[in-house]
C-alpha cells in the first residue's frame, strides 16, 4: 500500500510540474502578444505596418491550431471518460458477486460449525 501511495505522489507531482509549466508558457505567449503594439499600426512606418500584419497572420493561425489541437484533444478526453464510466457501470455486477460471495464466506465461517 506504501508503494502504491508513493507511486501516486509521485505521478501527482509530475503532472502538476508539467501542468505548471504549461501554464507558464501560456502566461509568457500572452505576455509577449499583449506586448506588440497592435494599436498604434497608423503610426507606425509601412514597412513595420507590413511587418505586424504579418506577425498577426503568423500569430492568428498558430492560435488557430493550437486551438483545434484542443478541441481535437478535449473530444478525445470526453470519448475515454464516456467509455470509462461504461467500464465502471460493466464492473458492477461482477464487484457486487464478489462482495456477496465474500460476505457469505465469511459469514459461513464465522457462523456455521460442522
Amino acid at each position: 500500500m506504501q508503494f502504491l501511495d508513493q507511486l501516486l505522489n509521485f505521478l501527482r507531482s509530475g503532472l502538476q510540474f508539467i501542468f505548471r509549466f504549461v501554464e507558464s508558457i501560456w502566461r509568457w505567449t500572452i505576455q509577449q502578444i499583449s506586448s506588440v503594439p497592435w494599436s498604434s499600426l497608423s503610426e507606425l512606418d509601412l514597412w513595420k505596418q507590413l511587418l505586424l500584419v504579418i506577425v498577426a497572420g503568423a500569430v492568428i493561425y498558430l492560435l488557430y491550431r493550437a486551438a483545434r489541437e484542443l478541441a481535437e484533444a478535449g473530444e478525445k478526453v470526453l470519448s475515454a471518460f464516456a467509455a470509462l464510466l461504461t467500464v465502471f457501470v460493466k464492473t458492477l455486477p461482477p464487484i457486487l458477486i464478489a462482495g456477496l460471495v465474500a460476505a457469505g464466506g465469511a459469514w459461513v465461517v464465522n457462523n456455521v460449525s460442522f
